[in-house]
């Protein structure tokens, strides 16, 4: 709900399981706007798993896009796609998301898809997704 940016909706759940479920490792990428300067060390501990309620998160890939006293955008692509899994990353760091956005669902990119628009997606990105 609190997060904008790319969502799948189809009724094989199969497909879904295959999309959706860690073990079947397809990435999701995020961008994460959070308040304050983020140093490298936070950075560091993003990457490397943190724990959140009672686990601890795969290591992830991020990238910092924007930092300035105010705020810093971050790049960050996970696999497991735990209920607010990013935002409790962020959170674990001591910092609060602004803003969060899915622009990618494996090679699944929203390009110039405007907020509210959707489109159907092309057989060969399916098999791209569930056969990678």
């Amino acid at each position: 709900m609190d997060t904008s940016g790319a969502l799948i909706l189809s009724n094989d759940g199969d497909f879904i399981f295959q999309v959706t479920h860690p073990k079947h490792e397809i990435n999701k990428t995020y961008v994460a706007k959070i308040n304050g300067k983020i140093n490298k060390e936070q950075i560091e501990t993003l990457k490397n798993g943190v724990k959140i309620d009672d686990y601890i998160t795969r290591p992830a890939q991020v990238k910092l896009l924007e930092c300035n006293q105010d705020s810093s955008t971050l790049e960050i692509v996970i696999h497991e796609g735990k209920n607010r899994q990013i935002r409790k990353m962020i959170e674990a760091i001591g910092k609060k998301t602004l803003a969060l956005e899915r622009t990618k669902i494996g090679e699944l990119k929203i390009n110039d898809l405007k907020t509210g628009q959707w489109r159907y997606l092309k057989i060969q990105e399916v098999d791209k997704l569930i056969n990678k």
